[in-house]
């Protein structure tokens, strides 16, 4: 019987030694095994079946010394054994096994500190110009951060199987049009950059302030785009790339901050900031400097000054929002959209009165814009309840609610509801 305990100690040990390594490795491991064997699919099934093997073999043999390395030759070696039994019926595979079981794969490969990040190559394939946007995101949040289709889904505020066929849809796009698995050549680099960009910056935002569900962060998904933006700054150091990385640094600073310990959302100006992360704030703020020495300033950099200026002020009182304003002036000029109208609106409220900002956040629904965006309607309560209009605050209040997905923000927005009905 005592054998059985140990036994069973050793295995639930393995498993959970084995389920961590899944959730540290297991995109790297699908990266290379992607590029070990050039299909999306069969470097799936090739991953699920390593880990299978390693749950066995680990409890037998020990845990190896290199995790990774011992999961990409397993998964190499399984889909080989799958390639090889497709010959039997389908000799159109033959090719495809022949190839991928002469290409290197010596442990000492995988350890090679010069190779280039694989998760690196499979973002660029994700975000190839020649598959349509959505597709990029979709298709990176899949394989580059393990989302399942049911979270992408909430993400784009749509159905799972629609996500699925986009999914489906490119994976078909990169093998018929064979796409290569690569980093472009340093003179292709900037034109392909802004959609990397993009979608490392979306995916950054999904982590950080999550679509939808009970937490309002997901730290391993803007840790993963914190990761890329690192890799992609270190390859190509792009003033935007850098900007980008510094707006994501900035940001993350005050994760620890932006909850409190029930859980519950806590709004920028009362954040207690000797929570903010002072060694981000750093290297965030040096880096939105080494943008701007550029001379060449874009979107990202433009982001990442204004959360520089909310970073480096004692309290909200003391933030130069003039200098806020006119950031998102520049900003408003190369990059104008909704959202950013309405994010200046905020700071010229907070500069010179609820009333002022009021007319621009009014201007932005007449034109009927951003009508189903609840932090549009949620600043605009706010508006109202700081100048008494209690009827208006409330009817805000109500529509940003009914389009709050996150439930964080649903209960600050019940909360302010019932806040609103005391004060009556």
């Amino acid at each position: 019987m005592g054998e059985n305990l140990t036994s069973e100690n050793t295995a639930r040990e393995v498993r959970d030694i084995v389920d961590a390594v899944y959730r540290a490795d297991s995109r790297r491991v699908l990266a290379t095994l992607i590029r070990l064997l050039g299909d999306f699919d069969l470097a799936e099934e090739a991953v699920h079946d390593a880990f299978t093997t390693a749950l066995e073999n680990w409890s037998r043999d020990g845990v190896p010394a290199n995790p990774r390395a011992w999961l990409i030759s397993a998964g190499r070696f399984k889909a080989i054994d799958r390639l090889r039994r497709r010959t039997r019926f389908d000799a159109s595979v033959a090719d495809l096994a022949k190839e991928v079981d002469t290409k290197a794969a010596a442990p000492e490969f995988f350890d090679d500190p010069s190779i280039e990040d694989d998760r690196l190559r499979l973002i660029f394939t994700c975000c190839h110009p020649a598959l349509p946007p959505d597709s990029q995101l979709a298709l990176t949040l899949r394989e580059v951060c393990g989302l399942t289709t049911e979270e992408i889904a909430r993400a784009f505020l749509t159905s799972a199987p629609t996500i699925a066929k986009r999914i489906v849809r490119a994976k078909a796009k990169i093998r018929d049009a064979h796409i290569p698995y690569e980093v472009p050549s340093r003179p292709d680099l900037p034109d392909r950059l802004d959609s990397v960009l993009h979608v490392i910056y979306l995916v950054f935002t999904e982590g950080y302030s999550a679509s939808s569900g009970e937490s309002l962060t997901r730290s391993d998904i803007s840790g993963e785009a914190i990761r890329l933006g690192r890799l992609l700054v270190e390859l190509l150091p792009d003033p935007e790339a850098i900007g980008l990385l510094g707006l994501m640094l900035l940001h993350d600073s005050r994760r620890a901050a932006r909850t409190a310990s029930d859980g519950e959302l806590v709004l920028l100006e009362d954040q207690d900031r000797s929570l903010w992360n002072r060694e981000l704030i750093g290297e965030g703020s040096a880096l939105v400097q080494r943008a701007f020495s550029s001379g060449r300033i874009g979107a990202y950099t433009l982001q990442a000054a204004i959360a520089a200026q909310h970073a480096e002020a004692k309290n909200t009182a003391t933030t130069d929002w003039n200098e806020i304003v006119g950031l998102y002036d520049v900003l408003m000029h190369a990059s104008p959209s909704p959202i950013v109208e309405l994010n200046r609106a905020v700071a010229v409220a907070m500069r010179d009165g609820p009333e002022a900002g009021l007319v621009f956040i009014d201007a932005i629904f007449e034109r009927g814009d951003l009508q189903d965006y609840h932090l549009a309607h949620s600043a605009r309560a706010d508006l109202y309840r700081r100048l008494g209009r209690t009827t208006e605050a409330r009817s805000s209040y109500r529509r940003a609610l009914s389009l709050a997905r996150q439930e964080p923000v649903r209960r600050f927005l019940e909360r302010r509801l019932r806040d609103l009905a005391k004060s009556e």
